[in-house]
C-alpha cells in the first residue's frame, strides 16, 4: 500500500534535504546563535546553559586562545590579550580609532591597508580576525545542537554600518567558513522576531541600543512586506559608553588623572557595569574598586547617561522626518538590545513616542531570533512568498565631477537591493581615459564626503570633448555592499570594482555628515553653483584660446584682439570670483562675444568638408 506524505506549505517533503541555516546577531558586549525548531526560533546555549557569549577572545601565552565567558574573566589581569568590543574597530581607519584610544586599552598599529591592528603576545590581531573567531565559536555551537554541518547563516549588523562595516563583517565570516546568506539589519530582525509581519498595515520604530552601536528604524509593514523608510543612529553609541561614563564619575570620585593603566582601566569599567546592571532593579549600587568603597545611585546614572539618550532620541527625531512619519503616526514601538534594560531608556523612549514601549521579549535575544527566522527562509527552508525585506541605504552614494563636485547616484534611504545608471562625458578633446572617484556623503563638494574607492576606465576612442558616453552603474546588493560598473557606450569597454575599503567612518560621522547637509545645505548650493560655473569658465577659456591659436586669421586684428582680451577678463575673474552670478554673466557676455567667430568656423569647416565633391556625389552620400 502506497503512503501518502503530506508537508506544509513551503516546507521540503523530505527530511534529509532539510538543510540547516542560524541566526547570528555578532554583537558589541555579547553574541548569540539562533535556530529554528518546529517553525520556532530558539536561541543556542553552551554546556552551562547561557545563551549569550560575551564578544571576547583571550589570546593565551601557550598559543591558545578562549572565547567567551572564560576570556572575558582574563580581562582584568592580562588587558592587553583579551580583546573586547571590537564591533567598534570594524572597518574603521587607525586615524578614527585614536579617537577612542583613552577609552581601549590596546596599543594598536597600522597595517597596509590602514586598519588598526592590536598588538598582543600573539601578534598583530585585526578587529576581523578577532570577529571571526567569535564567529566561529557559534559556529561550532549550532553543528553540536544540529549534530552537521551548517549550510549558511544570516548575520544581523546595525542599520547604520556603513559599506566599510558591512564588509568588514562579511570577510569575518568568511575567515570563520561560515557561508552569508544575508547581512540583515538589526531592527529588521528584530521586527521579524516579534511577528509583526503579520501586521495588516502598521508604522512601527525600532529602537536599539546594543552595546557598542544605536539604530532607529522606522518601518512599514504591510501584507508581509516589510519596508525600511528611514534609518539612522550612530555606529559608536552604546552601553560600553554608559560603562565609560560611570568610569570618569567613579574616577573623579577616587581623585585618579586621566592616565591609567590597561589594568586599572579594565577594573573601572568591570565595577562600573556591575554598578549599571545592578541599578537596572535597585536604586543604589556599593562600590568598591582600586581601595576606593562608594555608593552610585540610579540618580547619578541617570544623570550621567542623559546626554547620550537625548541624543539617540534627536537621531529618532531625524529618521521620523526622513521617512515622512509624524510621531503620531507610529502604531508601535520595539526596544532591541540589552542597553534598554536600563530604565532611563524606556522611560524617555515612552516619553518621545508618546506610548510604552514593546519590551515583552528578551531584548538580548530577539535580533538573533529574528536572523534566524529568516535564514530559514533564504535557505529553503519555508516560503517566503509571504514576507518580503525591503531595506534601505543609509547614506548617498555618488561619484565626483569636474570641478570637486559630488554627482549622487543612489541618494539615501533608498530601498534596496537597488541599481541606479547615469551617463558622463570627456572635458577634453582626445581624452582615452576617465577617473572615478567613489563617495559617499550629504555635501555637495567632494571635500565634505566620504572617498570610497577610485579606479579608471581606460582605452575610450579619443573624440571631441563632450561625444564619448560613459555609463556608471552603481548596483547596492540586499547585504548593502556596493559594486561600480563604467562603459564606454561606443566601444563598450568597461572596468568594474567591487567597493572593498579597508576601513569606515569615524566615531560620529554620520551622523555629522547629515547635521552638516542639513546646516550648511544653502552654502553647499552656492558652493555647487560656484563650481559649475568655474568648471564651465575653464571650458571656454580652453576651447576659445585653442581656436584664436588654430583660426585667428579668418578675423580682423581689432576682432582677434577683442576676443583675446575677453577671454583674458574671464580667466582673471575665474581666479577672483566668488559669486556665480558675476561669472555666470561674464561667460554669458564672451560667449555672446565669440557668436560671429564661431559661425566663421563652422563655416570654413563645412566648406573643407564638401571640398572635391560634386552635388551629385553629396545627394548619393
Amino acid at each position: 500500500m502506497a503512503l501518502l506524505q503530506i508537508s506544509e506549505p513551503g516546507a521540503t517533503p523530505q527530511p534529509h534535504q532539510r538543510k540547516h541555516a542560524v541566526g547570528i546577531d555578532l554583537g558589541t558586549t555579547n553574541s548569540l546563535v539562533a535556530l529554528v525548531r518546529s517553525g520556532t526560533p530558539e536561541t543556542l546555549a553552551d554546556e552551562s546553559g547561557d545563551s549569550l557569549l560575551p564578544s571576547v577572545v583571550h589570546y593565551a601565552a601557550d598559543g591558545s586562545n578562549s572565547v567567551g565567558l572564560l576570556a572575558a574573566q582574563r580581562a582584568i589581569d592580562d588587558p592587553l590579550n583579551t580583546l573586547s568590543s571590537v564591533k567598534r574597530l570594524l572597518g574603521r581607519g587607525l586615524a578614527d580609532v585614536d579617537s577612542l584610544g583613552a577609552q581601549l586599552p590596546y596599543e594598536f598599529e597600522r597595517d597596509d591597508g590602514g586598519m588598526p591592528k592590536i598588538r598582543t603576545r600573539r601578534g598583530t590581531i585585526s578587529p576581523i580576525q578577532v570577529s571571526a573567531e567569535i564567529l566561529r565559536t557559534l559556529a561550532e555551537r549550532a553543528e553540536r545542537a544540529i549534530d552537521g554541518m551548517l549550510d549558511g547563516a544570516v548575520i544581523t549588523v546595525p542599520a547604520y554600518f556603513d559599506d566599510a562595516q558591512r564588509q568588514a563583517t562579511k570577510d569575518a565570516a568568511t575567515l570563520a567558513g561560515i557561508k552569508v546568506l544575508r547581512l540583515l539589519n538589526e531592527p529588521t530582525a528584530a521586527a521579524i522576531a516579534y511577528g509583526l509581519d503579520g501586521a495588516d498595515e502598521s508604522t512601527i520604530a525600532v529602537y536599539d541600543l546594543g552595546g557598542g552601536t544605536f539604530d532607529i528604524s522606522v518601518l512599514r509593514l504591510s501584507r508581509g512586506v516589510f519596508q525600511v523608510l528611514a534609518t539612522g543612529g550612530d555606529s559608536a553609541l552604546g552601553g560600553d559608553d554608559f560603562d565609560r561614563a560611570i568610569a570618569d564619575w567613579i574616577r573623579r570620585q577616587i581623585g585618579l588623572g586621566d592616565s591609567l593603566d590597561p589594568k586599572q582601566q579594565r577594573q573601572l569599567l568591570a565595577s562600573a557595569r556591575a554598578a549599571k546592571e545592578a541599578l537596572t532593579d535597585a536604586e543604589c549600587a556599593p562600590l568598591d574598586v582600586l581601595g576606593w568603597r562608594g555608593e552610585f545611585s540610579r540618580e547619578q546614572l541617570d544623570a550621567e547617561i542623559m546626554p547620550m539618550i537625548d541624543s539617540t532620541l534627536r537621531a529618532c527625531k531625524r529618521a521620523l522626518r526622513d521617512a515622512g512619519v509624524a510621531v503620531t503616526q507610529v502604531d508601535d514601538v520595539v526596544l532591541v538590545g540589552g542597553s534598554t534594560r536600563t530604565p532611563l531608556v524606556a522611560a524617555r523612549v515612552g516619553e518621545f513616542f508618546g506610548r510604552p514601549p514593546r519590551a515583552n521579549l528578551d531584548p538580548d535575544l530577539v535580533v538573533a531570533q529574528g536572523a534566524a527566522l529568516q535564514a530559514e527562509v533564504l535557505i529553503g527552508n519555508q516560503s517566503g512568498d509571504d514576507l518580503l525585506l525591503l531595506d534601505v541605504i543609509p547614506l548617498s552614494l555618488g561619484i565626483e565631477t569636474m570641478g570637486g563636485l559630488i554627482e549622487k547616484i543612489i541618494h539615501r534611504n533608498t530601498t534596496i537591493p537597488v541599481s541606479k545608471a547615469q551617463e558622463f562625458t570627456t572635458f577634453k578633446d582626445g581624452q582615452t581615459a576617465m577617473a572615478i572617484h567613489v563617495l559617499q556623503g550629504e555635501r555637495e563638494l567632494v571635500d565634505d564626503c566620504r572617498s570610497l574607492a577610485r579606479f579608471e576606465l581606460r582605452d575610450i576612442p579619443p573624440m571631441v570633448a563632450g561625444a564619448a558616453k560613459i555609463q556608471v552603474t552603481y548596483q547596492v546588493d540586499a547585504d548593502g555592499l556596493l559594486s561600480v560598473t563604467a562603459r564606454e557606450l561606443v566601444s563598450e569597454v568597461e572596468s568594474r570594482i567591487e567597493v572593498k575599503p579597508s576601513y569606515g567612518l569615524a566615531e560620529t560621522e554620520i551622523t555629522q555628515m547629515l547635521k552638516d547637509s542639513y546646516s550648511h545645505a544653502r552654502d553647499d548650493m552656492a558652493a555647487r553653483a560656484l563650481r559649475e560655473q568655474q568648471v564651465e569658465a575653464d571650458r571656454m577659456i580652453g576651447d576659445l584660446t585653442a581656436a584664436l591659436d588654430r583660426d585667428a586669421h579668418m578675423l580682423s586684428n581689432s576682432q582677434a584682439q577683442c576676443l583675446r582680451v575677453a577671454v583674458a577678463e574671464l580667466r582673471d575673474l575665474r581666479r577672483a570670483c566668488s559669486e556665480h552670478r558675476t561669472l555666470a554673466q561674464q561667460i554669458q557676455a564672451v560667449g555672446k562675444a565669440s557668436e560671429s567667430f564661431a559661425a566663421l568656423r563652422m563655416d570654413s569647416s563645412i566648406k573643407s568638408a564638401l571640398a572635391g565633391h560634386t552635388l551629385d556625389e553629396i545627394d548619393q552620400d
